[in-house]
């Protein structure tokens, strides 16, 4: 595989929902409920401040993406925020870290000083090692945070680190 992360493109955008609905309909990492139709979702990726896609450039296949915007406004704004999504055939090779080094690097680029992870859950161990590997902090625990698709409450783990 040759994985490549670049600005996504209109023509990605079926790939990229695919894999966006793949995670939201496994319940157990995104806060959204809802799945996003072609129509939704060309507004939803059109909204963000950047959006990147991991294509495997051999066979031109989208493996993954995430979504970067502000966390907040105002006095707030130079804090950003980003959603990571690995279609589940392609999880286990690195493409989440590649995409997180990427976005690291765009966030700085679009004038951020701050990426924070508001809703990491605790049970998501791959996630929360590979952000501690790549320096983020843990702000600390909130209890129950997360409502699981089977109806359980997890923990959530916010993170953050300086751009």
């Amino acid at each position: 595989m040759n994985i490549v992360i670049r600005r996504y493109k209109e023509n990605d955008l079926d790939d990229m929902i695919k894999i966006w609905n793949e995670v939201v309909d496994e319940g157990v990492a995104f806060p959204q409920e809802e799945t996003l139709s072609y129509t939704d979702g060309k507004t939803f990726f059109a909204n963000q401040t950047y959006c990147a896609v991991a294509e495997d450039i051999e066979n031109n296949s989208i493996l993954g993406l995430y979504i970067l915007h502000p966390n907040n406004v105002g006095r707030c704004g130079h804090i950003c925020n980003a959603s990571y999504a690995v279609s589940s055939h392609a999880r286990g090779m690195h493409i989440g870290e590649k995409l997180v080094k990427d976005c690291m690097e765009q966030g700085k680029n679009n004038g951020f000083g701050v990426l924070q992870f508001n809703a990491v859950v605790e049970s998501n161990v791959h996630a929360r090692h590979l952000y501690e590997r790549l320096g983020f902090v843990q702000l600390g625990t909130i209890p129950d945070g997360f409502r699981m698709k089977d109806g359980h409450y997890e923990n959530i783990c916010p993170y953050y680190y300086e751009l």
